[in-house]
């Protein structure tokens, strides 16, 4: 099976931008270990606004949402959008079963790019199975934070860190899906 790995950037306070959505505090001075992440994945999972935010982007930037992302099958999660780009896949209809289905399908892993809604409803199903954290050295104080209020402790494995001379450190941890504590 597919792992559904989320990867993304974070500010050492929790939150994954600003409180006017801006995210002009990320790094982009070097990879960051992007290029080795992109070998491991030929998919992404894209909710609404951070698609949206994404194409934006990608219109003023030869048409990548992340510089260097190499092409990949990218499924958007949207109950309001009617269309999305050309090659994009819009899922807007029993979303986790479809993610689960997806998952089950041969391929190389798949990123969790965004969306606190997103990510929150696949977490809550268990189907996040590693984190990907960039940990940016910055308290914003106020934005949007990366994980809602749960009713449960998730226990996390680390897999690998690295620290950069930036003071961003990468953190890649394995969820483990059984409750703490036990219930």
């Amino acid at each position: 099976m597919r792992k559904l790995i989320l990867g993304l950037a974070i500010t050492l306070d929790g939150y994954i931008e600003g409180p006017n959505g801006e995210y002009d505090w990320c790094f982009t001075d070097q990879d960051y270990g992007l290029n080795e992440f992109f070998d491991r994945i030929d998919a992404i999972f894209i909710g609404r606004k951070s698609y949206e935010i994404a194409q934006q982007y990608a219109d003023s930037n030869n048409g990548e949402i992340v510089p260097g992302m190499p092409a990949m099958k990218e499924y958007v999660f949207s109950k309001t959008l009617k269309t999305v780009k050309e090659g994009a896949i819009l899922i807007s209809d029993n979303s986790i079963t479809e993610a689960r289905r997806i998952k089950e399908e041969p391929g190389k892993d798949i990123w969790l790019y965004g969306g606190a809604e997103l990510t929150d409803a696949l977490m809550k199903e268990g189907l996040v199975d590693e984190l990907w954290l960039s940990v940016h050295p910055i308290l914003l104080g106020d934005g949007k934070t990366l994980f809602h209020k749960k009713d449960n402790r998730t226990k996390l494995t680390l897999l690998k860190s690295k620290t950069y001379e930036s003071g961003l450190v990468s953190l890649n941890y394995r969820i483990n899906n059984d409750q703490w504590p036990p219930m």
